[in-house]
This record gives structure tokens, sequence and C-alpha cells, in this order.
């Protein structure tokens, strides 16, 4: 298995303005980079972890997954009328074949949620962080064969159903054959932590 970081994924940080607050700055890049890693080290036998550079060209694998920050939200306590900080965030897990060919796209949620009490407001939401990015291990860890067919790819490439000519192996014309579609999962989990 290969496991492909991009560079917004390593070195993802978040700010934002908050009423209240000048500003608010999580970073996620380095923490997000080792949970993947982690948690891929423990989900396959081989994991080959590829850098933004590296060419996959150059490796063998059954799988590429490459994960993204497609969306992270946060709500501190002076916004939600609580004494809680949550963050939300939203990864999307696109799944390559050895070849190259996208083989499914999977989104997960994830959820977290921190009191205020006995904590500063920046360690708070910093745990909330923590809890949505163990929230969304959980459910890779769970739901990711199950969302996305990931196991079948061990068995090689995806057979796109398309002969390389014009010609179907019996002799007979591409277009007397069947079309054949394959199908993959996609799906959405809610509420995912780290």
């Amino acid at each position: 298995m290969a496991l492909r970081l991009p560079v917004e994924f390593q070195d993802f940080v978040h700010e934002e303005n908050v009423l209240g607050r000048e500003s608010w700055t999580i970073n996620l890049g380095s923490s997000n980079a080792k949970l993947f890693t982690q948690l891929f080290g423990y989900m396959f036998d081989n994991v080959i972890v590829l850098g933004p550079d590296d060419d996959a060209l150059d490796y063998t694998f059954d799988a590429l997954v490459e994960p993204k920050i497609e969306g992270f939200e946060f709500s501190v306590p002076n916004q939600s009328k609580t004494d809680a900080f949550v963050v939300w965030i939203r990864y999307r897990m696109q799944v390559f074949d050895s070849v190259g060919t996208s083989a499914s796209t999977w989104t997960v949620s994830a959820y977290g949620k921190s009191q205020a009490e006995g904590l500063s407001g920046e360690k708070a939401l910093q745990r909330a962080a923590v809890l949505a990015m163990r929230d969304a291990a959980a459910l890779i860890l769970l739901q990711m064969d199950k969302a996305t067919n990931i196991g079948v790819l061990a068995d090689g490439p995806i057979d796109t159903g398309k002969p390389d000519s014009g010609e179907a192996s019996d002799g007979k014309s591409v277009n007397d054959e069947p079309t054949v579609f394959d199908i993959f999962t996609i799906g959405g989990i809610d509420e995912v932590t780290n």
C-alpha cells in the first residue's frame, strides 16, 4: 500500500477571525501526516509513504491512497453560547490502483468536542481537533475497505473492460461486446475523530 501525502495536507494550517478574539490558528499538518502514517502502518502489512515530489511509478504497490483535507470548521463558546469548543474536519480519501486508475473516493467527516472547563481556549480548541482526528482514524480503520473496496486492488489493477484494440479476444468487434462498468462505493461518514 502506498500513502501519498500532498504538501497542502502536510502543511495544513487553518486561520480564522472570530468575534470576540482577533484570530485563531490551528496547525494540523504534521499531526495529520503522523496520524495517517501510523494508522496505515497498523492497517496494512507494508506501507510506502510517498512525499509530494515522489513519482508513484518508481514504486511497487497494490493501491495508493491520497488523503486531503476538504473542509475544516470550528466553533468557540462565544459563537455557540455554550462552554464547548467544537471542530469538524472533512477528509477526502482518493484511492488509486497500481497503474494510477482512480478506484474510489471516500469522504470522511470527523467531529471533536472539548469543554472549556480547566483549559485555556487554545488548549480546548486543540483538544477538540485531536478528538476529531481520532474520530476519523477510528472510522477509517473500521470502514475503509467497505467504503472504498481497497481490498480488491490486491488482486491487480482495475479491469476497465476495454480491450486494447478494436477487436475482442474472440475475433468479434468491440461493438458486439456488452458494455462493462466497474462500480465503486462512494460514501460519506459523519463524525470521525483523530
